[in-house]
């Protein structure tokens, strides 16, 4: 089964849990995501699925996209995203892939584009303390020396400078899925994911907890009862 979709962020609120604790969530529009191309083991030596998201002004389109959607018949789409899977043959061209592949208790990573800051200092960048701001330091919000006299006389890769903030791509990783509105196509997700409402995201299901899941089993596994000795005196 396919183990992704492409959405947009909606928006983040609140929930109450069972016993009253407050749950911050995020609400994806997860789809409905349309299949626009399959790759192959004989013709492309891997198997995937190519959908799109959103939907696309055709007076917006080069030549070379209006003749793909031509020839495949399906509409124009916004985004384009190929995912790696091996159930190809479950899936036509021009089918569509819904919010119904979650379920609740799911975890998965959503990936999206933080939020453009501009350009920041080391302190609200790399979150460096500063010098003092009395007696005429001189030294309140820089970065301060970055180099080295004699060894090794050149400035090391990674070091903290001012610059642009935000508007990379970032992945929030393991976050669980708490309810799945499949009449319209919405993900209720606990925790914060990147990006501006109405951002474009791609929703992967994990691995992070299988791996998990399986350390544990393996480990309580291999784990031998030991003995203790006593700690009674002898007489």
């Amino acid at each position: 089964m396919l183990a992704g979709l492409l959405g947009k962020k909606l928006g983040m609120t609140q929930i109450f849990g069972a016993e009253g604790e407050i749950i911050p969530v995020t609400i994806i529009q997860a789809g409905p995501c349309l299949v626009i191309g399959k790759k192959t083991a004989e013709k492309d030596r891997y198997t995937a699925l190519q959908i799109g998201f959103g939907e696309a002004k055709e007076k917006g389109l080069n030549k070379a996209s209006k003749g793909f959607f031509t020839k495949n018949n399906i509409k124009p789409v916004e985004f384009i995203k190929e995912f790696r899977t091996p159930d190809v043959d479950k899936y036509n061209v021009g089918q569509e892939v819904k919010v119904d592949i979650f379920q609740v208790g799911d975890y998965i990573d959503v990936t999206g584009i933080t939020k453009g800051k501009g350009y920041a200092g080391v302190i609200k960048r790399c979150g460096y303390t500063g010098g003092r701001s009395t007696h005429g330091s001189m030294f309140h919000r820089k970065p301060g020396s970055i180099g080295a006299s004699s060894f090794p006389s050149r400035v090391l890769k990674g070091l903290g400078l001012p610059g642009q903030l935000g508007n990379t791509q970032h992945t929030s990783v393991k976050l669980e899925i708490v309810e799945v509105d499949a009449a319209n196509n919405l993900l209720v997700v606990k925790g914060a994911v990147p990006g501006n409402v109405k951002g474009l995201l791609v929703i992967k299901k994990t691995v992070k907890e299988l791996k998990h899941k399986k350390a544990v089993v393996k480990a309580k596994s291999e784990t031998k009862l030991v003995k203790k000795p006593s700690k009674k005196k002898l007489v």
